[in-house]
């Protein structure tokens, strides 16, 4: 059992390309690390999710999944896993899941940046019928947004990128707060926008993904689609 307990821990940070599959310690499932997220211990003794994959020090890693941290939690699975006495906030998944928003709302600041966001509805309305059409890779909607004006954009641009408009196939992100927008866009009351294409919205679709499939109770049914939240 130990040994089976030691391949669930790495030597450090990934640096290398090569390491794209880890063991959940939970499931005991091998998954791209991009479906993982590893946990470290602190020189305090607590652990804490590393969503960045950077920090120092032996990973233990988790599905992302919600449930199933807070079933390693319940469990004492750092515990059994780091094999020595560490501390383990019970509100370990709900941490989780703020650092990874925070972590996407990062990237949503650093691709404004870029110049690869439109926001606020008539702009989006607008891009979507004009030149910057082609170049959109995704819409973002508030999840506290306006289920109307959220189908009115969706269906507007199936219809206009040759889409079927029953076809829910258009890349959305539905995953932060109209708040959460607020502060990575640097304005107030944005609940849409259009993520056009580039380096920084890659990063941006990366991370909501990991958030929506944190959030999701199966993680499978969003592994490989772009960034959708339902609730």
């Amino acid at each position: 059992m130990l040994a089976t307990l030691d391949l669930e821990l790495d030597n450090g940070p990934r640096t290398e390309k090569s390491a794209t599959l880890r063991t959940c310690a939970v499931s005991r499932e091998q998954r791209p690390v991009d479906e993982l997220i590893r946990f470290v211990v602190s020189p305090q003794g607590e652990v804490i999710p590393d969503i960045k994959r950077k920090l120092p020090g032996r990973g233990l890693w988790i599905s992302a999944s919600r449930q199933t941290v807070a079933e390693a939690v319940r469990r004492h699975q750092f515990s059994r896993g780091f094999k020595r006495d560490v501390r383990v906030a019970e509100t370990l998944a709900a941490d989780t899941e703020t650092l990874l928003a925070r972590s996407a709302g990062e990237a949503l600041a650093i691709a404004a940046k870029a110049g690869q966001v439109i926001s606020g509805f008539s702009k989006v309305e607008a891009a979507l019928e004009g030149k910057d059409r082609m170049a959109i890779a995704a819409l973002i909607h508030a999840c506290d947004g306006a289920a109307d004006g959220i189908r009115k954009l969706q269906a507007q641009a199936r219809q206009n990128a040759g889409i079927n408009p029953e076809s829910p196939d258009f890349p959305a992100v539905i995953a932060l707060t109209s708040a959460e927008l607020d502060l990575a866009l640097g304005r107030s009351n944005v609940v849409h926008a259009a993520l056009l294409a580039g380096p920084a919205s890659k990063t941006f679709l990366s991370r909501s993904l990991t958030l929506v499939r944190y959030r999701a109770a199966d993680a499978d049914k969003t592994a490989g689609t772009a960034a959708r939240n339902s609730r």
